[in-house]
C-alpha cells in the first residue's frame, strides 16, 4: 500500500520490460508489463497519474499512451502535477461542479499557447485518458485510443461495458488535436448503478495482444471471476506476457460500491 496519494510514473523512467509490476493506491491497483523483449521491445511509453481521496469518495487518474519516444507523456504528466493545486480545489466543490471545474482546468490549459508551444518541441504524440469518480459518478476526457471499461450486472447483461470511443489519429504532442482549427477529443458523463461496479482503464497492448481476445471486454472481466482485483490485473498481464505480446500494458482497475439508485424508466 503507497502513502503517496499522489503518484505520477512514465514508461521512460522504468520500462518494465519483460517484467510484471502491481502496486496498490488505496483501492485502486495498477499494472504494468513493459511488454516483451524477445518480441522486440526495448522501451515503454505509457504514463499514469493516481490520486485517491477515500475522504471525499473519489478517484482522478490519468492513462497515457505515447508513441516515437516517452516526451509527450512527459510533458502531459509535468502539467497535470503543475495543476495539482488548481484540481484538487476543483474536487473539494459539489459534484456537479467539481466535473465542470476539472474539464476547464484541463481543457484551457491544452488550448494554451504556452503548452501547444511545448507540444511542439517533443518528439512523438501520446493517447490522453482521465477519469474521475465522484460518489456515484463518472466524468472522463479521452483523446485517442486509450480504454475506459465498466462492468455492472444491470449493464453487462445489455452488453455495455466501453464508456468512451477509441479514437484514432487523435493525439496531444507533435502532431496535436488542440493545434487543429477544431480540437478533436470525446468527454462524458455516467451515473453508476446501484451496487458494485468494476472500473478498468487500458492502453492498447492488452486490446491488440495476438490471440487474446482483449477486444472484447467480457473476456477481461473474465479474468477477474472468482479473483481480488490484484490477482484479475496480474492474471491479464500474465497471460499477455505468456502470449509474448511485445506492446506495452498499463492498466487501472478499481471496485466502486454505490448506495444510491440508478435511473429507471418510468411506467
Amino acid at each position: 500500500m503507497s502513502n503517496n496519494p499522489f503518484f505520477s510514473w512514465v514508461g521512460s523512467q522504468e520500462t518494465f520490460v519483460d517484467e510484471i509490476n502491481i502496486r496498490h493506491f488505496e483501492h485502486v491497483v495498477l499494472g504494468r508489463f513493459g511488454g516483451n523483449s524477445s518480441a522486440g521491445q526495448y522501451k515503454n511509453e505509457d504514463a499514469c497519474t493516481v490520486w485517491v481521496d477515500k475522504s471525499r469518495d473519489l478517484e482522478f487518474v490519468v492513462l497515457l499512451d505515447a508513441h516515437d519516444t516517452a516526451e509527450s507523456a512527459e510533458l502531459v504528466l509535468n502539467t497535470i502535477r503543475s495543476l495539482k493545486d488548481d484540481l484538487l480545489i476543483s474536487l473539494t466543490f459539489p459534484i456537479k461542479e467539481t466535473f465542470k471545474r476539472v474539464s476547464n482546468i484541463l481543457l484551457e490549459t491544452f488550448e494554451s499557447s504556452h503548452f501547444k508551444k511545448a507540444c511542439q518541441k517533443t518528439q512523438g504524440e501520446t493517447a490522453f485518458l482521465c477519469v474521475v469518480r465522484k460518489e456515484k459518478y463518472i466524468w472522463w476526457l479521452s483523446v485517442g485510443d486509450c480504454v475506459l471499461h465498466l462492468n455492472h450486472p444491470e449493464l453487462a447483461i445489455l452488453g455495455e461495458y466501453q464508456q468512451n470511443q477509441r479514437s484514432f489519429y487523435e493525439w496531444i504532442g507533435k502532431t496535436n488535436t488542440f493545434d487543429l482549427e477544431v480540437p478533436c477529443y470525446s468527454m462524458g458523463t455516467k451515473e453508476l448503478r446501484q451496487g458494485k461496479s468494476h472500473l478498468l482503464l487500458t492502453t492498447d497492448g492488452l486490446i491488440e495482444c495476438p490471440n487474446g481476445n482483449y477486444n472484447d471486454p467480457r473476456e477481461i472481466f473474465r479474468r477477474f471471476e472468482s479473483s481480488s482485483n490484484e490477482q484479475g490485473v496480474l492474471n491479464l498481464l500474465t497471460d499477455i506476457k505468456e502470449k509474448n505480446v511485445r506492446d506495452s500494458t498499463t492498466i487501472l482497475s478499481w471496485m466502486v460500491d454505490s448506495n444510491g439508485v440508478g435511473a429507471l424508466p418510468s411506467g
